[in-house]
């Protein structure tokens, strides 16, 4: 399940991952949100929070999430990966070498940071 933050304002977007994240949660709520955030602003700062109940991701999940990634290489200043299993740091690095951006992985304490550090960079 895919939720969208209060925070997620101008060219900033914050959501929490519970659960098992699904096709539809691609689908109908992250894609529409970047495609319509990059329209309005141009390159994008996000943070993705994997929260304590989260457990993975379905099959095609996945696969959305391949295409938004070579879909959108270019439209990312800075992804802040918070918590989640121990191959986000994998995760994280694989990201860094497909976008134009930055991609980090932090640790579920370090929440606050990586929201400061997903503004810190430059356009």
């Amino acid at each position: 399940m895919l939720s969208v933050l209060p925070d997620t304002a101008g060219d900033f977007i914050c959501v929490q991952a519970s659960e098992t994240l699904s096709t539809q949660d691609y689908q109908e709520i992250l894609v529409p949100l970047i495609e319509d955030k990059v329209q309005k602003f141009g390159p994008l700062r996000m943070v993705i929070y994997f929260d304590q109940t989260f457990t993975g991701f379905e099959v095609g999940a996945i696969w959305e999430d391949a295409k938004l990634g070579i879909n959108h290489t270019q439209d990312f200043i800075r992804i802040a990966i918070v918590g989640g299993p121990q191959w986000m740091d994998w995760a994280a690095t694989f990201g860094n070498a497909l976008t134009k951006g930055e991609v980090q992985h932090f640790s579920e304490s370090q929440f606050l940071h990586a929201l400061h550090w997903s503004n810190d960079g430059e356009v």
